[in-house]
């Protein structure tokens, strides 16, 4: 206990909500940063990036699954991007992602765990994508910069995920 009463255990939950905070602020901030700068970010799947991280933060994937829902539902709610037909694409994409990798992290390495994971999240997100956006193009971004995305944000996260013991 510390001088303020509070345990480890009160404080490491605390550090997850603060750390979720800050990843929220920046589901709103990418896409208001991208437009001001005309800078195509989503090319680089930022909301991937951000779920990933709060896995980290959270030390357990079922964080991962919370702002998988959350932080395409707020950056909708905050800034109308994405729509809403597609942030929930993208909500169930991310949402596979992380209950994927929850799955397989304790028999798999974090990296293939996580790109198997990633994988997954894709296919969904094209199934959804091609039902509720009939008419809009399936794949809008080139599929050699969504996998160095993947490979780049699975990489980072594969080299400072620990699993929970």
């Amino acid at each position: 206990m510390d001088k303020t009463g509070m345990t480890t255990r009160t404080w490491k939950p605390l550090a997850t909500v603060g750390a979720d905070a800050v990843l929220l602020a920046l589901a709103c901030l990418i896409p208001a940063a991208s437009h001001a700068l005309a800078l195509p970010l989503y090319k680089l799947n930022p909301m991937l990036a951000l779920m990933l991280a709060g896995m980290v933060a959270g030390k357990d994937w079922r964080n991962g699954l919370l702002l998988a829902v959350l932080l395409p539902a707020v950056s909708w709610l905050a800034v109308g991007m994405p729509t809403a037909a597609k942030a929930v694409c993208m909500a169930a994409e991310l949402a596979t992602v992380a209950a994927v990798f929850g799955g397989l992290q304790r028999k798999w390495s974090p990296m293939t765990a996580v790109l198997a994971a990633a994988v997954a999240g894709k296919g969904v997100y094209y199934l959804l994508k091609a039902l509720l956006l009939p008419t809009a193009p399936l794949v809008g971004t080139e599929w050699w910069l969504q996998a160095g995305a993947v490979v780049l944000w699975g990489g980072l996260f594969a080299l400072i995920y620990r699993r929970p013991r």
